[in-house]
């Protein structure tokens, strides 16, 4: 784990919100005043340069393609624009295997926390709340033939032969990751993930083992229940129960790197840019198997800095 990856983890958990934002911001404004030399030392690359480094590091082996992604970490080297990315990645996908992107809702950043906004603010409608995981995902989620699943906080974009599999059974799946739900049908699917411009930090189908072990999973959480309405994009309303869990312990994304076997979880920069590339079944499996031996990505006190261990009694 680098310094930084260190320090980021230190403050997400240990600094009151209004701190972490303030120096989020100077971050930010320190980094926006570097462009021009991050620029000069890492080079610049355009969308065909971008197409041609996938076409070599990720290919084509692959049923899914699921996209993490983020223009602000790719700027300033990367110089083309969302819509650019968007129609490269498409291509790159092509019309026989499925695209895959978040399209995630988490409430309100003004109150920051996802249960309290939907019991203030209970109506989910796909086709008008926005995605908050970048400007590509609300593009490509408002695009001609995309689906769209119904939840309101993990929705999932996808366009492709897989697309109605994949975004269908998500309201009626009775969890937000586990069995019947988009991150279940690509962890049976042969699915490739990839971040651009993000770490495997981001990568949610770590969430997939949560939910199909439930209350067998090997940390202690609490549960909490709040009624959503969901409209869907024919403008019906259902009637939906948002279940969220949130675990005791915080968790650690990097211990990822321990969990995994480094074959299953590659890393890389592309002028420094930031890329990861890992396969769901991959995910899946790797987490399903360390929590059998109570080993997980959350951390007590007592274990911080190490793989948690836990022997599933709390």
């Amino acid at each position: 784990m680098s310094l930084f990856e260190t320090l980021s983890g230190l403050a997400v958990r240990h600094l009151p919100r209004e701190r972490l934002l303030q120096l989020r911001r100077i971050y930010q404004g320190t980094r926006a005043r570097l462009n021009p030399l991050m620029a000069a030392i890492h080079g610049h690359f355009g969308v065909s340069e971008l197409r041609a480094h996938l076409e070599e590091k990720v290919g084509h082996d692959y049923e899914i393609l699921m996209v993490h992604s983020s223009m602000n970490h790719m700027l300033p080297m990367f110089t083309g624009d969302a819509m650019g990315l968007l129609r490269m990645l498409e291509d790159f996908v092509g019309p026989e295997r499925t695209l895959v992107m978040p399209a995630f809702y988490l409430g309100d950043p003004q109150i920051n926390d996802v249960v309290e906004s939907f019991r203030r603010s209970p109506v989910f409608d796909v086709r008008r709340t926005p995605s908050q995981m970048g400007v590509m995902t609300e593009l490509f989620r408002r695009g001609k033939g995309v689906a769209q699943s119904l939840h309101p906080t993990h929705r999932i974009a996808a366009r492709g032969p897989l697309a109605q599999e994949i975004t269908a059974g998500h309201m009626s799946a009775g969890s937000t990751f586990g069995r019947g739900t988009p991150f279940d049908v690509m962890a049976r699917h042969d699915t490739c993930i990839i971040g651009i411009g993000k770490p495997f930090e981001v990568l949610t189908q770590v969430h997939h083992v949560e939910d199909l072990l439930a209350e067998a999973f090997p940390v202690p959480g609490k549960l909490s229940q709040v009624p959503v309405t969901l409209r869907d994009s024919g403008k019906v309303e259902h009637a939906f129960e948002l279940r969220w869990r949130k675990y005791d312990w915080p968790r650690n994304m990097w211990l990822l790197r321990e969990l995994m076997a480094a074959e299953k979880l590659s890393e890389w920069r592309f002028h420094h840019v930031p890329l990861f590339m890992t396969r769901a079944s991959d995910v899946t499996e790797s987490l399903l198997q360390a929590a059998e031996m109570g080993k997980t990505l959350y951390q007590n006190q007592e274990t911080r800095g190490q793989v948690c261990v836990s022997d599933g009694s709390a």
